[in-house]
């Protein structure tokens, strides 16, 4: 890691400022001249010191770890995190790899409406206490291979570009070689079948793992999310990018969605070689056990979930066409509706 001697001379001038202000503040009183040197100097050097470890928005905590070409992964909620599948699979990993707090956001109402990310009450010790809806950072230095840096980030409501240019920046800071947005989203998929598994890669070994790990390439053009540039930014900054989304059954939508993640969990175990959670194999059942024992007392929508069924197999037929095939009007007319609430919701 090179040194940022810039900021390290910052830091120096700042530092013997600071022990010796009162000096400092003696010599002004007595002079015209030192008034305006500290005047036009020495206040925005104190103001950098104050800053401390901070970087664009972000604050880093100490002491600041050395990272070894780490890679970093990311999820976004609430825009691709439907059933929490990124977010069960970042706490997965970051349990698995006895992963630290990193850095988050100073000021989280620069960026997020907290009308729309509502802070969370709770009582500790018999004590009310509130959390803020925040974007923070771990890391894990694991004892071979990479490093990694998990990102749980918002979607931002106002700030955007600094948001963006703030992650980026960190992204650099630590020397990052591979940036992977991991999520899900709903789709027109049954749950009795494997979930289907989208991406994109920019770079030749990162697109031969997509390929090897049976992954679609994703053709959606459309609406997206800011965070994108930094995916779109990343190349130029030498690091390859790659995304996992899995597609969830949109007649389901549970809160956490443990299949999704198990779908997840099994691209980022053969990618990285983790072994999997079985509690997260355990719950996964229960869960698909539940739909199904929905489905029997309900036919209208167990025979719909056969078409849709029907369509998967031919969708897998040919998916290398550009267009799938169409579902049935009544089919359509129930998903539509489904796609209707969700937007109301």
């Amino acid at each position: 890691m090179q040194a940022d001697y810039g900021s390290v001379c910052i830091w120096l001038f700042c530092h013997c400022f600071v022990r010796h202000r009162r000096t400092w503040q003696s010599l002004c009183k007595q002079s015209p001249d030192y008034t305006r040197f500290a005047s036009n100097y020495l206040n925005p050097l104190a103001l950098c010191y104050n800053i401390g470890m901070k970087l664009g928005a972000f604050e880093l905590n100490e002491p600041v770890p050395a990272l070894k070409e780490p890679h970093a992964l990311a999820t976004l909620d609430p825009w691709i995190d439907v059933g929490s599948v990124g977010t069960l699979a970042l706490a997965w990993l970051e349990k698995y790899f006895e992963a630290k707090e990193l850095a988050r956001i100073t000021r989280p109402g620069n960026f997020f409406d907290f009308t729309r990310y509502r802070p969370t009450s709770f009582f500790k010790e018999g004590r009310r206490q509130v959390t803020v809806p925040n974007t923070y950072v771990t890391y894990a230095q694991p004892p071979a291979g990479h490093d990694f840096l998990f990102l749980h980030l918002l979607e931002p409501h106002s700030h955007s570009e600094v948001y963006v240019e703030s992650i980026s920046r960190l992204l650099a800071r630590f020397g990052v070689t591979r940036y992977c947005l991991i999520g899900s989203m709903y789709d027109f998929v049954p749950h009795t079948r494997p979930l289907i598994v989208t991406g994109g890669a920019v770079g030749r070994r990162v697109t031969h793992e997509l390929e090897r790990l049976g992954v679609e390439s994703s053709n959606y053009q459309g609406p997206t999310t800011i965070i994108s540039l930094v995916a779109q930014r990343a190349p130029e900054m030498g690091m390859e990018t790659m995304s996992f989304i899995v597609h969830l059954p949109q007649y389901t939508q549970l809160d956490e969605d443990y299949a999704g993640a198990v779908r997840l969990m099994e691209m980022l175990g053969l990618l990285y070689g983790i072994p999997k959670d079985e509690a997260y194999y355990g719950k996964a059942k229960e869960q698909l056990d539940e739909i199904s024992q929905a489905l029997d007392k309900n036919p209208q929508l167990k025979g719909i979930v056969r078409e849709i069924e029907a369509h998967y197999e031919e969708r897998l037929r040919t998916r290398r066409e550009q267009q799938p095939p169409r579902l049935s009007p009544e089919v359509e007319k129930f998903l539509s509706d489904m796609e209707k609430r969700l937007r109301e919701n």
